[in-house]
């Protein structure tokens, strides 16, 4: 599925040629499109917020953009509930540190309007990346908190059956125990999203795509 994108006969005076296709559909979440345009400039996002800063603006490959595609399908699913049900808000002045603070990993303010830039976005393009990811996360931690609680009894059977924890101390052991345990219930519960809503790969991501496995 083709997404053509027309510039306004108002502010360019003509139109563009016929047919010329500005962007494309990559997927679809119940019937709302993520644009190949949308994919690069999210995937940037987050891999430069999660440390990658080379990522802004190095080749971003098609193993890359999928695994990035993913991550935002993930993301849009975490949050769908609660959109429905108006819950887990993040607040105006975390999305502004969390601005701040992805500002901060470019290497000059200059390096910083060259990113935006290239990608024709703004604060408020970065912020909304940023807030649906601190909204995902905070969706998933609510749902699933009580179920990745860890006892001292939990924490001593990990010690007796892996000898490189014997001289962890318990609070470490339980944190990772409460982590592993927390990406597991996340994966689950986002692969039982993907049964229940319309999710489509679409263009060279689609399952029937050559484009890569």
């Amino acid at each position: 599925m083709l997404v053509a994108c027309f510039c306004s006969v108002a502010a360019w005076g003509q139109r563009p040629p016929k047919g010329q296709v500005i962007d494309r559909a990559v997927a679809s979440i119940e019937g709302q499109v993520i644009t190949l345009s949308q994919l690069e400039f999210e995937a940037r996002v987050l891999l430069v917020n999660a440390g990658a800063a080379a990522a802004a603006f190095a080749p971003l490959d098609h193993d890359a953009l999928k695994a990035s595609l993913n991550a935002i399908i993930d993301e849009r699913l975490a949050t769908l509930e609660a959109d429905k049900l108006e819950a887990y808000p993040v607040e105006a002045e975390e999305v502004q540190k969390a601005i701040a603070d992805f500002r901060a990993r470019f290497e000059s303010e200059a390096k910083f309007k060259e990113f935006l830039a290239r990608n024709e976005a703004d604060l408020q393009d970065v912020g909304r990346v940023l807030e649906r990811s601190l909204r995902a996360r905070r969706a998933l931690e609510g749902k699933l908190r009580l179920r990745v609680q860890v006892t001292a009894e939990d924490v001593a059977a990990a010690k007796a059956v892996s000898p490189e924890l014997k001289d962890v101390t318990d609070a470490m052991v339980k944190q990772r125990l409460v982590n592993e345990r927390f990406q597991k219930l996340v994966k689950q519960e986002l692969e039982a999203a993907r049964r229940d809503v319309d999710v489509r790969l679409l263009g060279p991501f689609s399952p029937k795509s050559g484009a890569g496995p």
